[in-house]
């Protein structure tokens, strides 16, 4: 990429407001970097209908066969992936109904991947590699709004017919171009300059939160607030199952362990039981 364009982008600026925070004390650099994250959430809040539609395509994707599935790079890639990971134990889907593809495969998640975030071809052949189909809605995250590896997947799902959205950080974004559904959040020059894994990471992971957290919701994974589909898989998760069934149910516990052991550890099916 020129320098004139890197100095075009928004998530490249210099931050006046952080331009001697090499000179600060530890509670000075604190409350600096407090300072700014404390504007994500108001920069969120701008792209609340655009999140919105994506909520919507993402629960129609799942309802209706098919996918959300995250492409993205570096920290953006790293995002995904961990969004897409903690699906599985809080709504008890299975590790295909959200799948996050990072540039540069697994091994991206731990360190960098040299030139993988620059090819246009490699989201291409990681979708294919996964069946990527019509019915999923793919997501780009790209906090510069113009990774290649990001432009040529949400190309290639356009190209069979697929719905996409994007998630940037900066406006306006290259990406937004390729989605039917841009989310662009413009949280400003980071507080080291270009380190986006700051401010512009944030405003990343709580989007994803709301888009994947909104889908399970349309999807009747939650009761209540409650999350019922819940993977009690170690005692932690145990403990929440048998709450959850007694705060859904209004049960006691030793009426809540026995629909749950009956249920085969299934909170949903126990409250179910017990309504019933």
């Amino acid at each position: 990429m020129e320098l004139n364009e890197l100095k075009k982008l928004a998530t490249e600026g210099r931050n006046p407001r952080s331009a001697e925070i090499d000179k600060a004390s530890p509670a000075e650099i604190a409350a600096i970097i407090n300072a700014e994250d404390k504007t994500v959430a108001d920069a969120v809040e701008k792209a609340l209908p655009q999140i919105a539609a994506q909520i919507e395509a993402a629960a129609y994707a799942l309802q209706h066969g098919g996918r959300l599935i995250y492409i993205g790079a570096g920290t953006s890639g790293r995002l995904g992936v961990l969004d897409a990971a903690e699906c599985r134990p809080t709504y008890g889907v299975d590790d295909n109904t959200v799948v996050g593809l990072i540039a540069g495969g697994m091994s991206a998640m731990f360190s960098a991947v040299e030139g993988a975030e620059d090819s246009l071809t490699l989201a291409e052949e990681e979708l294919r590699g996964i069946g990527f189909c019509e019915k999923d809605f793919l997501v780009g995250i790209a906090a510069s709004g113009r990774t290649p590896y990001v432009k040529g997947g949400l190309a290639y799902a356009r190209s069979i017919g697929a719905v996409t959205g994007s998630i940037a950080c900066t406006a306006p974004a290259e990406i937004s171009a390729l989605a039917d559904i841009p989310v662009e959040v413009v949280t400003g020059p980071e507080v080291v300059t270009g380190s986006t894994r700051m401010k512009a990471g944030t405003a990343q992971k709580m989007v994803l939160n709301m888009l994947s957290t909104g889908a399970m919701i349309r999807c009747g994974k939650v009761m209540g607030n409650l999350m019922v589909d819940v993977q009690a898989t170690n005692d932690k998760l145990r403990a929440r199952a048998l709450r959850i069934v007694m705060e859904a149910a209004d049960a006691d516990r030793e009426t809540a362990e026995k629909a749950l052991t009956e249920a085969g550890g299934s909170a949903k099916k126990a409250i179910l039981s017990l309504l019933a």
